[in-house]
């Protein structure tokens, strides 16, 4: 039987550009030794789902897109490896953790609830096993974006990454904005330290035109692959970019609405424009 990678790599399939998309958590692969508690359904709904088939126009653009196969929910590729948990493990972590503010919410490197808020687990995990999450599927996700990035930075002298993600139409109680309606995107440069302004703001002045409202940095700025990847002061661009999941799915059924190809026509015009902002950068 053949295993199942932990990316996915679409290469361009025109001229190349320094643009690579990630989606880190859209992955529907369940590793047979992810025995969470509550039904599949349930566990689902942490799940970016639809996202990398969303953008899967890129790479008639020239852009590289990597997607994830596994859940997020079974280890987050968008944390820190200390951002765990300990009250999870049942037994000694090998280095000094830095649970955060997530982990402390139940959504850290290993999730400990279920959006319902359920526990995931009705057994606590040990480090072995966490250990083999990491090196399994954390560990080659990241060697590949961060690969991919490096080459084309390599190549032309400046790289562009734009990190997608869905979100919730609401916040839930796992959030920074429980109850509060969502904006159709919400942009994270985490306060304009991951990548140049002038991105960002182009970036809202598309989605804008297109019609769609946008929020920069409310309530999400963006959490671990763009702090890691984005510095733009060395012309490393990392942009988050979240899209509500009213705009084309079914949050309940996760099934995708009326909504989903208009929403797919107009990613590709902001793909389009990206692609156009980035040939006269380089």
């Amino acid at each position: 039987m053949t295993a199942v990678p932990a990316f996915l790599l679409h290469a361009p399939a025109t001229t190349a550009l320094p643009l690579v998309l990630d989606s880190p958590h859209s992955g529907e692969h369940y590793p047979d030794d992810f025995d969470h508690a509550p039904p599949r359904e349930v566990v689902r709904q942490a799940e970016d789902t639809h996202v990398a088939r969303l953008y899967g126009f890129a790479p008639q653009f020239g852009a590289a897109l990597i997607e994830a196969t596994f859940p997020r929910a079974y280890i987050d590729a968008n944390r820190s490896l200390n951002d765990i948990d300990p009250a999870m493990l049942a037994d000694a972590w090998p280095t000094t953790l830095a649970a955060s503010s997530k982990s402390a919410k139940g959504i850290g490197l290993l999730w400990r609830i279920a959006r319902d808020g359920a526990p995931m687990y009705d057994r606590k995990l040990s480090a072995a096993e966490v250990e083999r999450r990491i090196d399994r599927w954390y560990r080659p996700y990241h060697a590949a974006l961060a690969t991919e990035l490096d080459t084309l930075h390599r190549r032309f002298g400046a790289v562009w990454h734009v990190n997608c993600h869905s979100m919730p139409a609401v916040g839930d109680a796992y959030s920074d904005d429980a109850g509060r309606p969502r904006k159709d995107f919400v942009l994270g440069d985490r306060d304009g330290t991951t990548c140049a302004p002038e991105f960002t703001a182009l970036v809202a002045r598309t989605l804008e035109g297109l019609g769609y409202s946008v929020a920069i940095n409310d309530p999400y700025k963006g959490v671990e692959i763009v702090r890691r990847y984005g510095r733009p002061g060395e012309r490393r661009h990392s942009l988050q970019i979240e899209l509500n999941r009213r705009l084309y799915m079914d949050e309940a059924t996760l099934e995708p609405t009326r909504g989903y190809a208009k929403l797919e026509a107009d990613l590709e015009r902001l793909v389009a424009a990206v692609a156009a902002y980035l040939r006269t950068r380089i």
